[in-house]
């Protein structure tokens, strides 16, 4: 049987490295900014997307972050709630837009240089080439 030659291993299956690699750092980025901004994992994954897109439904941003889709409208509401974005119904009703306010955008302001240097200090433990290959690898493996 194909496969006998290497044994399931856990700690070496690929997908199971990469989603705990993606745990931790989602983690331990939250710590920083939850600490600092009170916001939690899902609603700085909304934020940081929103900062990227002037409009965007709460469709495109789930199948975007890889979050279901109650997850992102309950950070959503908390963020609307909160007065950092604002929800645009259309006529149909059919696709909410999302969109930053200025508030949301002086409080992600605030938290970009922080997830940056969160990433630096990450990537520290790479050489530069070795964290430009990861990056090269990891773009790859996503498209």
């Amino acid at each position: 049987m194909e496969g006998d030659d290497h044994p399931f291993t856990l700690d070496e299956f690929l997908p199971y490295l990469v989603n705990v690699l993606g745990a931790r750092l989602s983690v331990e980025l939250g710590a920083e900014y939850g600490r600092r901004f009170a916001i939690s994992i899902p609603e700085w994954r909304v934020l940081a997307h929103l900062s990227q897109y002037e409009h965007v439904s709460v469709r495109e941003i789930y199948r975007r972050v890889e979050m279901d889709k109650a997850k992102v409208s309950r950070a959503a509401a908390r963020l609307e709630a909160a007065g950092l974005i604002r929800k645009e119904v259309p006529e149909d009703r059919r696709l909410v837009a999302l969109s930053m306010t200025a508030k949301g955008r002086a409080l992600f302001a605030e938290i970009a240089p922080l997830a940056l240097a969160f990433e630096a200090r990450f990537l520290e433990k790479l050489s530069p080439g070795e964290a430009a290959e990861f990056r090269r690898l990891v773009g790859k493996l996503l498209r």
